[in-house]
């Protein structure tokens, strides 16, 4: 009698990388689903050129890979818990003078929570997704960046926890892009050349505050931009235009380049000043969580603290309460509360958290 395959149910977003995620766990021998997430109303769907997020198209595609694989494809709704756990906390997050990551939270609550739960309810033994990222067991699953350097997400995968990494697959973590696409097209998946998705699906091609002005129903509210001393250089429509580190649009003139230092909701202010301002080394991070439970005091370790930003050497301090004090060795540009801050060892995720307050 043959053993059961193992089912895995696998997040389609009729991308190129999904795509070929479902073929390699086919030809590896699993049972495959294919799965498409609606999590945003048509009527409020975001244009990015000729995309749009969770589109009729997307789902098309998505169904097409699946048809020609010959596998299970469902279409499931996700819109409450998306607009619960992702919209609002995006937007709130902006309402605070804090800068969001969104495709971290949707991660957590969605791809890797909600999706996780609707696995068990169709009794798959994994979930599968097109991220760029690695998992390793040597007797303790790790998190690790994937060989395509470029395209590496470990970054917005940090939250997953030992036990979601225990039912997590990336098929396409040990390929670099350009050999995605060529397999696509061997299979003869017309997503083949499909561009990339958005950073942030929801948001109309990338103005956040507009978005953030439409979805919360605000009105223009003008304050003062002020330097490190209190002096007023000019006025903004909204602190919630702006974010650290920002340096065009500021509609102030100087003699140097300023850039935003510090935003203040409460006292509606922004602050600017000049470059040496920006750069940092110690901040507080919350919500610290640890895949492999290092948390020693006075660890060393690289941190990342946005996807974009190339690791730098730090150590940090634990102050207790989930909370990390993080020192870098150099001074690091427009360390941002909001965002997240991601601790590594070698190609290892250890843990990571929240930016939370920049001390200095």
């Amino acid at each position: 009698m043959n053993k059961k395959r193992k089912r895995v149910l696998v997040a389609m977003s009729g991308g190129v990388d999904s795509s070929v995620a479902a073929a390699i766990l086919k030809e590896q021998g699993y049972e495959v689903i294919g799965a498409t997430m609606k999590i945003w109303p048509k009527e409020n769907c975001g244009r990015h050129g000729e995309r749009s997020c969770c589109s009729l198209d997307d789902i098309e595609d998505a169904r097409k890979v699946c048809r020609a694989l010959g596998i299970k494809h469902y279409v499931l709704n996700f819109e409450k818990i998306f607009r619960k756990e992702v919209i609002d906390y995006f937007a709130k997050s902006y309402m605070k003078g804090r800068t969001p990551n969104p495709c971290i939270i949707c991660n957590e609550k969605i791809k890797f929570g909600g999706l996780l739960k609707k696995a068990q309810e169709l009794d798959c033994d994994f979930i599968s997704t097109g991220h760029y990222a690695r998992i390793e067991n040597n007797g303790a699953f790790r998190l690790k960046e994937s060989a395509d350097k470029a395209k590496d997400q470990s970054y917005v995968l940090f939250c997953l926890k030992k036990g979601q990494l225990k039912k997590v697959i990336f098929p396409v973590g040990d390929l670099k892009k350009h050999e995605v696409r060529k397999k696509a097209k061997d299979l003869g998946f017309g997503v083949f050349d499909k561009k990339d998705s958005q950073e942030i699906c929801f948001v109309m091609d990338n103005k956040y505050a507009g978005f953030i002005k439409e979805y919360c129903g605000m009105e223009s509210k003008d304050g003062d931009i002020v330097d490190s001393e209190g002096n007023v250089l000019g006025r903004h429509k909204g602190y919630w235009n702006y974010t650290i580190g920002q340096r065009r649009g500021l509609g102030v003139s100087a003699k140097e380049p300023l850039y935003v230092t510090e935003i203040i909701p409460e006292k509606n202010l922004v602050k600017v000043g000049g470059f040496s301002n920006v750069k940092r080394k110690r901040f507080i991070v919350r919500d610290a969580i640890f895949s492999q439970g290092l948390k020693d005091k006075g660890i060393e370790v690289k941190v990342k603290i946005r996807y974009t930003h190339n690791k730098a050497s730090a150590t940090l301090r634990d102050m207790g309460d989930d909370k990390i004090e993080v020192e870098f060795s150099e001074p690091q540009e427009a360390i941002t509360p909001g965002q997240a801050a991601v601790f590594y060892d070698g190609e290892y995720v250890l843990g990571g958290g929240w930016i939370d307050q920049v001390l200095g």
